[in-house]
C-alpha cells in the first residue's frame, strides 16, 4: 500500500486566509462568508479578477504559513504513520503566481509543510523524497502511478477520474457528500480516512 495525498484544499484550507487577504485589501464585506469559493465568487461578480488573481499569489506564496490544516489532518496522518501506512505527497502546483511577485509557490508550500511538522522527527517525520510538485495536472497524475500510489486524496474530481484502475480514487468533500462513481471513497472528515484504507 502507498497512500497518495494531494495538498491545496486537501491538507491545507485557505478559506479564513483568502477572506483575511480580501477584507484588509478592502474588497469584500467583512460579512461575506469565509470561504474561498465565496470571496472568489464575489469578486468575479464585482468585475475584479485580476485581484483575485493577485490574491492568489500572496496567499499561496508569502502567506502561505498563515493557512491552516483541515481539522483532523495531522492527528489522522500522525495514526496512518504509526499504523505503518506509507504516505506521498503530489500536488499540482504551478512553481510561480501568474500575477505579481515570483514567489517559489513550491517552497512556499514545503515552508508550510515544515512549519506543521511534516519533517520533524517528533512529528510526522517525512524525508523531502515523499513531497512532490508538479506543473501540470498530467505531470501529476504521472507521478501518482509512477511511484505506485494504491489510493490517491484528492479534492477534485477530475483528478481522480484521470487514475488508472491500480489507483483506488477517495475524495476529499468537506462540505458534504458528493455524487461519484460507485467504486470510489470519499470522506468528509479526516477522521474518517483511516477506516476507509484499512
Amino acid at each position: 500500500m502507498l497512500l497518495g495525498l494531494d495538498f491545496d484544499n486537501t491538507l491545507i484550507s485557505y478559506d479564513t486566509l483568502f477572506h483575511l487577504v480580501a477584507v484588509e485589501r478592502g474588497l469584500i464585506p467583512v460579512d461575506l462568508p469565509a470561504q474561498k469559493n465565496c470571496v472568489r465568487n464575489y469578486l468575479r461578480q464585482q468585475n475584479q479578477e485580476d485581484e483575485w488573481t493577485s490574491m492568489q499569489g500572496e496567499v499561496y506564496g508569502n502567506r502561505i504559513t498563515e493557512a491552516v490544516s483541515f481539522p483532523g489532518v495531522l492527528p489522522t496522518l500522525q495514526k496512518l504513520t504509526e499504523l505503518g501506512v506509507p504516505m506521498c505527497l503530489v500536488s499540482h502546483k504551478t512553481r510561480t503566481p501568474y500575477q505579481g511577485p515570483s514567489y517559489d509557490l513550491h517552497q512556499a508550500a514545503r515552508n508550510w509543510l515544515t512549519q506543521q511538522g511534516f519533517f520533524s522527527p517528533v512529528g510526522l517525520n517525512w524525508g523531502t523524497g515523499q513531497v512532490f510538485f508538479e506543473l501540470t495536472k498530467q505531470e501529476k497524475v504521472n507521478r501518482i502511478v509512477e511511484l505506485g500510489c494504491s489510493h490517491y486524496v484528492d479534492d477534485l474530481p477530475e483528478i481522480l477520474e484521470m487514475l488508472p484502475k491500480t489507483v483506488q480514487p477517495i475524495l476529499f468533500a468537506p462540505t458534504g457528500e458528493v455524487s461519484t462513481p460507485t467504486d470510489w471513497y470519499q470522506f468528509q472528515s479526516w477522521m474518517d480516512l483511516p477506516q476507509l484504507i484499512a
